[in-house]
């Protein structure tokens, strides 16, 4: 079940919607972008402060995985990695979906359900606008 929700990690990394290492997720959660944080089990003590503090006072979620930092890497392509962001709504919520339910994951699922209807609201409302500018208001 795991090894899905990092197939997830993959497909974001392919479409540019990952951010890989601790500059890149530090200037993704700073600039508001990272919906997910991910931290690998055995990250040191002062990476996880670091995610922790990246997504402090913000709704941006940090999540521990069960991986290790060889199996995270693997995953992606390279020979370890420690930390790592996502930066699309949708792509966040279905890997939080895939993991294993647990307290953390219930969480995590329920904000960025909210996020993901809210920017899907958005969307829709931009393309009506779009529309009707194009063809004028009804």
């Amino acid at each position: 079940m795991e090894s899905k929700a990092l197939n997830y990690l993959s497909l974001a990394r392919k479409a540019g919607k990952a951010e890989l290492g601790e500059e890149p997720v530090g200037a993704a959660a700073r600039a508001g972008k990272a919906y997910l944080i991910l931290v690998s089990q055995d990250a040191s003590d002062h990476t996880w402060r670091r995610a922790k503090s990246f997504a402090a006072g913000t709704e941006q979620q940090v999540l521990r995985l069960r991986q290790t930092k060889d199996e995270l890497g693997r995953s992606i392509g390279r020979e370890s990695l420690a930390i790592a962001a996502i930066t699309d709504a949708a792509l966040a919520l279905a890997m939080v979906k895939a993991m294993e339910p647990s307290e953390a994951t219930a969480q995590v699922t329920a904000v960025l359900e909210a996020k993901a209807a809210r920017l899907a609201k958005r969307a829709q409302e931009a393309k009506a606008h779009q529309r009707n500018v194009r063809k004028g208001k009804k």
